[in-house]
């Protein structure tokens, strides 16, 4: 039996002027993530990253207490949905039939919450078996992309390995939503709730993968509390 790890990346700079970057909070988050794989013992044969930064900040903070050995490997299958590009050509179909939605972009999106609802309906539309929009990267191809990326760590590792993927919530849910089986459609109820730093351990033996558990930020919780920090942040 051997374990992966997917790990969200910790909090970015919404509002910034690089989003990308990770806030001081994330980089505290992706530290105490360091010190609790550590005290559990958990050490890692290999690192993968998707090449955004936030992705690669975090990885190289959390795993400042592994191996010095250890290189992380750069996966772009590991990226993020882009949002950008989605918000920029299906919110105008989105808003055709959404009033609500319609009603947030005109109010320009300056909160969190804003943004996130108008995230929710794109995503749900971009899954969907209406959009057929060519100029942006589909479900099917991306989806497939992470499931293949998932697969070749599976291969390239093999049998007994720890394994860290440092990524981001529409990746850990496409990768939950495919283990267990469910539609594009179902994906986004995984999507919505993943914290900054979070932790999915899944387990697989040969091609067979099960998830053990989703979306644990415990840690951070506990060692908030201890130290009191508020360690926690969704958006």
């Amino acid at each position: 039996m051997a374990t992966i790890y997917l790990i969200r990346h910790g909090q970015a700079s919404f509002g910034a002027d690089d989003y990308d970057k990770l806030s001081s909070l994330g980089c505290r988050q992706a530290s105490v993530l360091g010190e609790y794989l550590a005290a559990c013992g958990i050490r890692f044969d290999a690192i993968y990253s998707g090449d955004l930064l936030r992705q690669r900040e975090t990885a190289r903070l959390a795993c400042e207490l592994q191996s010095a050995d250890l290189e992380v490997q750069i996966d772009q299958r590991f990226n993020e949905v882009d949002n950008d590009e989605q918000l920029k050509y299906l919110t105008p179909e989105v808003i055709k039939t959404n009033e609500s939605i319609q009603a947030l972009v005109e109010r320009g999106l300056s909160s969190s919450k804003d943004y996130q609802k108008v995230i929710d309906a794109v995503f749900n539309y971009w899954v969907s078996p209406h959009c057929d929009e060519p100029r942006i990267q589909s479900w099917e191809d991306y989806s497939t992309g992470v499931h293949q990326a998932l697969r070749d760590v599976m291969v390239e590792q093999g049998g007994g390995k720890t394994v860290g993927i440092f990524t981001s919530g529409g990746t850990i849910a496409t990768a939950v939503a495919h283990v267990l089986g469910l539609s594009g459609e179902q994906t986004y109820q995984f999507y919505e709730p993943i914290f900054n730093c979070s932790v999915t351990q899944l387990f697989y033996s040969g091609s067979k993968v099960s998830l053990s558990y989703f979306n644990d930020r415990s840690f951070l919780q506990l060692l908030g509390s201890q130290r009191e920090e508020n360690l926690v942040s969704y958006r």
